[in-house]
């Protein structure tokens, strides 16, 4: 006798995690200003229908874009910062990802908004509610016996599921630190219509954020972020990532996913554009699997930012 394990992927991971807050935690909606974001995951390249992710976001800080409208019109340019006390801010955001023969499109909006706790210190709470539809495509699959009876009333149904859901966060945040705790997922996939394949799919996840950034000279600085995900099926997977940024433009790292994978990351600042590219190796408890990981990121301020190069103060997470 003999008792075999084996466990599919169905966490998305992103190795630039960190400008991507508003997707793990809607408290952070707005927490860098006005952007539009989006980043291409190509994962285990090499593999046929390995997995795929396109993700574009927006994020709107209703305040700033308040005190642009206001400094257009006096001619004045105050300085102003993002994510701070009193800010609403509205987020929407839409990924589309493939793996094998599953297809899936989510659509989500979040609202954010910030109290002041001190002169530093703000807390942030926000939610998102997301609709997903998941396709599973049967002329993708291969079956032991194509004429299966089992399976012959699967391979011919719509196989679609749609299911409504939703996220919370809180955070703790002030200009170079933040802290965040969200429940994504909320309902489990509980309100689902469609074909039930996928019903199991939708764990309550709960995900932990931090980040904390220091210029150590007017040219030098250093980014950390972290995030820990767990959920019952999956269970807990932890990732870190420590970045050097110079003259605030340029910045390069590297990170580990536990079990998983090593990545190295770098970009450039060229306001009001932001390119980033990550490229992971697998490692642990994935390394017999051979293929690489790309990711490309991109993302654009629609509220010019005053970005000071030579100062201790940095803009990149």
């Amino acid at each position: 006798m003999s008792a075999l394990g084996v466990k599919a992927q169905s966490r998305k991971n992103v190795a630039n995690f960190s400008l991507f807050q508003q997707y793990f935690n809607p408290a952070l909606t707005g927490y860098e200003g006005s952007l539009l974001k989006t980043f291409f995951r190509d994962q285990w390249t090499g593999f046929e229908d390995s997995p795929r992710t396109l993700f574009i976001s927006g994020e709107l800080d209703l305040r700033q874009l308040q005190a642009y409208k206001n400094n257009l019109a006096s001619g004045a340019d105050a300085a102003y910062q993002p994510g701070g006390s009193g800010s609403h801010a509205l987020g929407f955001s839409f990924l589309l990802d493939q793996f094998g023969p599953l297809q899936q499109h989510q659509l989500a909006v979040s609202y954010g908004t910030g109290v002041r706790l001190s002169e530093k210190l703000s807390l942030r709470l926000g939610g998102a509610f997301s609709y997903e539809v998941s396709k599973m495509n049967t002329w993708k699959m291969t079956l032991d016996e194509a004429n299966d009876p089992e399976y012959t009333g699967f391979m011919l149904d719509d196989n679609r599921s749609r299911k409504l859901d939703g996220n919370m966060g809180v955070a703790l945040s002030a200009a170079d630190y933040y802290i965040g705790y969200a429940l994504q997922d909320i309902g489990q996939g509980q309100v689902l219509s469609g074909n039930e394949l996928l019903k199991d799919l939708y764990p309550r996840q709960q995900v932990v954020q931090a980040g904390y950034r220091r210029g150590l000279t007017d040219q030098f600085g250093l980014v950390f972020n972290g995030i820990y995900r767990y959920d019952k099926k999956v269970k807990a997977t932890i990732e870190g990532q420590l970045k050097a940024v110079v003259n605030n433009t340029f910045w390069a790292g590297m990170g580990y996913r536990r079990d998983q994978a090593f990545s190295f990351l770098g970009g450039v600042q060229l306001e009001p554009l932001r390119l980033g590219y990550a490229r992971e190796m697998t490692s642990g408890k994935a390394k017999g699997i051979n293929g690489s990981t790309n990711e490309v990121m991109l993302t654009y301020q629609l509220v010019p930012l005053k970005i000071e190069k030579l100062t201790k103060k940095l803009s990149i997470w």
